[in-house]
């Protein structure tokens, strides 16, 4: 195996980079605070369209850095995972980067969904304009009432009536929902089959966000930040019908999906956790060593040079597993790279989570506030070991694999 980037993957990689200094970065504070000045001005519904973003995407895609995630070179530059890997850390580096090149989740994996497994009518009317960035999407699977760590725990419903599917249930956690241009759900739901195994009794519907029975609850805060204009809504579907059209992959294919949508999804997680991980090291540094206290920079109080030492180790021993990962994936595909996925989705939010701490340490007060991205990608860090299923989970599955090995049961 060989995780030295593909010129291709270089010369996008360079291409990406120099977007980020040169226009990234230097909007970075202007985008937050027109963010901020929306959350703050009241009800969710209110949030508008930032113009920061818009123009910052029509440049973007102007150079053709555009769906750089998306391995369809008619669709798509056509970067396979590996070669996506290091552009995906170099957008982690900025929590606004990966939407200016149409690369934010979860409009990615909805994406990648549509691609593979999508008809030719759903690609036109949904994959068509979110890979154009006219519309936003979100993905509807977990869910209040429920322990949705298991996801065959999940309660909605969506049941076939005649040419129709209808569909009952709470989700929450709903990533996006609070955009003023989101579009279109996907759905995640049991269909009951008494002649199907548990992995079989869920689909997968594609739901217009103003369908007659879809009600958007409210926003959840994450650490009391609303995360304008994105958001993370709790929506409820009350007798919403849809044609059977709008199943993807037919009914009871939901799991077989989720594996294939969730696989690389977790690599572009782990990557950007990688780049955020990158930046707080960094401003580490920076702040240990223009800062005195007790007549000695910072840096060299505290046992600070060692973490810096540990930050290291383990931002190179984080993307080296998980290139490997990528590599794997695009070898043998999400199911025979399961140990790597989720080894890779347990290590890289826990080193950022780890870092960042750090680095909020030695920042001190303004470590904690909204002059530097520290709190925010704090945040990220934290609930990523929740989204796309928590720790325990993955470690579960990495258990299960290693027992097998020696023969013994899975279960």
């Amino acid at each position: 195996m060989d995780f030295e980037p593909s010129a291709r993957s270089k010369d996008y990689l360079e291409r990406v980079k120099r977007f980020m200094r040169e226009h990234v970065e230097p909007n970075e504070a202007r985008y937050h605070q027109e963010v901020f000045e929306s959350a703050r001005a009241g009800d969710w519904k209110t949030w508008p369209v930032s113009s920061v973003m818009e123009e910052l995407k029509a440049k973007a895609r102007a150079q053709g850095l555009w769906n750089l995630f998306l391995p369809d070179e008619k669709l798509a530059p056509g970067l396979s995972t590996l070669e996506y890997a290091p552009i995906a850390e170099e957008t982690g580096r900025s929590l606004m980067a990966p939407e200016v090149f149409n690369c934010n989740a979860p409009d990615t994996g909805n994406m990648e969904v549509l691609w593979k497994y999508g008809t030719e009518a759903q690609k036109k009317r949904w994959l068509e304009p979110l890979l154009a960035g006219d519309i936003r999407s979100v993905f509807c699977m977990t869910e209040p009432g429920v322990a949705s760590s298991d996801a065959t725990n999940m309660e909605a419903t969506a049941v076939v009536d005649g040419n129709e599917v209808v569909l009952n249930g709470s989700k929450w956690w709903t990533t996006g929902l609070g955009h003023p241009k989101a579009r279109i759900a996907i759905f995640m739901a049991r269909t009951p089959d008494t002649g199907a195994d548990r992995h079989h009794q869920h689909s997968m519907v594609l739901v217009p966000l103003d369908t007659p029975g879809v009600s958007i609850k409210r926003m959840l805060p994450v650490f009391g930040e609303y995360d304008a204009p994105h958001g993370h809504g709790e929506v409820h579907f009350t007798d919403v019908r849809v044609p059977t059209s709008n199943i993807i992959g037919g009914p009871g294919m939901g799991f077989e999906i989720a594996q294939g949508r969730l696989g690389p999804g977790r690599i572009h997680h782990c990557m950007r956790c990688i780049g955020a991980s990158e930046r707080a090291l960094e401003l580490m540094i920076d702040r240990g060593m223009n800062r005195t206290a007790f007549g000695k920079p910072l840096m060299n109080l505290g046992g600070n040079r060692e973490r810096v030492a540990e930050a290291r180790i383990a931002i190179d021993q984080a993307r080296l597993l998980t290139l490997f990962a990528a590599w794997k994936m695009d070898e043998v595909g999400p199911l025979g790279a399961m140990t790597e996925i989720s080894a890779i989705k347990v290590v890289a939010p826990s080193v950022l989570q780890r870092i960042v701490d750090d680095a909020i340490q030695l920042h001190g007060g303004a470590g904690v506030s909204n002059d530097f991205p520290l709190a925010a990608f704090f945040g990220q860090a934290r609930t990523l070991r929740l989204a796309d299923g928590p720790d325990e989970v993955h470690k579960g599955v990495i258990a299960r694999i290693e027992l097998g090995k020696r023969g013994f049961s899975k279960r």
